[in-house]
């Protein structure tokens, strides 16, 4: 009896112990969320792409010559600017020796005019002078002949004179020097590389059985290094390679999301589309006994739902489970959440 009150005692000593632990509760937990939503996905694969430019050229030079000056590797251009220039002191000695001969011929031709008219006047009453009529026209002809044939030399020099310098066909940057000053340079060596850095563009291949799934104008979902963005695609080959039964396709893509040579990855869908519920990525939380998502409630309170997941596009993923469009899930701050725990949502 002795025991057993002192066993009772110990139980009342207790009791008041307990509860405010009780009421204290559990304190709100930091969040960041995101709404539910009806969305429009295609279950997807993903192939490997690479980024490229659609402007990416060795720029050969067009005359022989010295290499005067190239651009340094890294150099920054417009469309029109140089970036190579080669010497030109034989072009324009030749040019000087052309403009003299066009000088000479023109001034033939005007004298056999003068000549032509002064024969007309004679030979009116002297048939010699007919006859010399007909060989000053003649000459005159061939002298107009020669006159042409120096200028459209004189035309020639000057256009190599004016492909001495070597100017970029577009803007972009220099990422090769493949020549150096000093060396000498042929017509058609290669001098420096120039990559467009502005209009990118990603080639893919992707198994046949989905090319009816792709079509031009399409938006398709890329991944690299833990980066999401958007590709539009612009053309689809309808050729497939009989070796690895794949079709090509080219996807435009805004400038400064990847580097040219980047390798990465395009969801291509497999199946039409339809219409899902869908969630933030984020807002998924992983664990070993299966993949849940928490719920803010009108208590704001954080509620646990069991999903399964399904397709998934970008950012976006299909899950199944005791949700509805509109619900409010945790997106940031998920990972130590309770059921039932109160919540402050960051940013209202």
């Amino acid at each position: 009896m002795r025991l057993r009150s002192v066993i009772m005692a110990g139980f009342l000593g207790l009791a008041p112990l307990s509860a405010p632990a009780q009421d204290s509760g559990t304190p709100p937990a930091l969040v960041r969320v995101a709404t539910a939503s009806l969305q429009t996905l295609a279950p997807v694969t993903l192939v490997p792409g690479t980024v490229t430019s659609r402007n990416d050229a060795r720029l050969a030079a067009e005359v022989d010559g010295r290499l005067v000056s190239v651009a340094e590797v890294g150099a920054r251009v417009n469309a029109g600017d140089p970036v190579a220039t080669i010497e030109d002191t034989s072009l324009r000695l030749r040019r000087d020796e052309l403009v003299a001969e066009v000088e000479r011929a023109r001034a033939r031709v005007e004298f056999l005019d003068r000549e032509e008219q002064r024969y007309v006047r004679l030979a009116e009453s002297n048939l010699a002078a007919a006859t010399q009529l007909e060989q000053t026209r003649s000459d005159r002809d061939v002298a107009r002949g020669e006159l042409r044939v120096a200028q459209s030399r004189l035309a020639q020099i000057e256009d190599q004179l004016g492909r001495t310098v070597l100017r970029a066909p577009y803007s972009g940057v220099v990422v090769e020097r493949l020549m150096t000053p000093g060396e000498r340079a042929s017509d058609g060596s290669n001098v420096v590389r120039l990559v467009d850095q502005e209009h990118l563009e990603i080639i893919a291949r992707a198994p046949l059985a989905y090319y009816r799934h792709v079509s031009p104008g399409q938006r398709l979902a890329l991944e690299a290094l833990g980066t999401h963005a958007e590709g539009v695609v612009r053309t689809v080959v309808a050729v497939g390679d009989e070796n690895t039964h794949q079709f090509e396709l080219r996807l435009d893509l805004e400038p400064g999301l990847f580097p040219v040579g980047q390798t990465l990855r395009v969801a291509v869908p497999m199946d039409e589309m339809r219409e899902v519920l869908a969630v933030p990525r984020d807002a998924l939380v992983l664990r070993p006994e299966g993949v849940t998502v928490y719920v803010v409630n009108g208590d704001n309170q954080a509620r646990q739902v069991s999903v399964t997941t399904g397709i998934g596009a970008g950012d976006q993923v299909e899950v199944r489970g005791e949700l509805s469009a509109g619900d409010t899930v945790v997106v940031r701050g998920n990972e130590r959440l309770r059921p039932g725990q109160p919540v402050t949502v960051q940013g209202g």
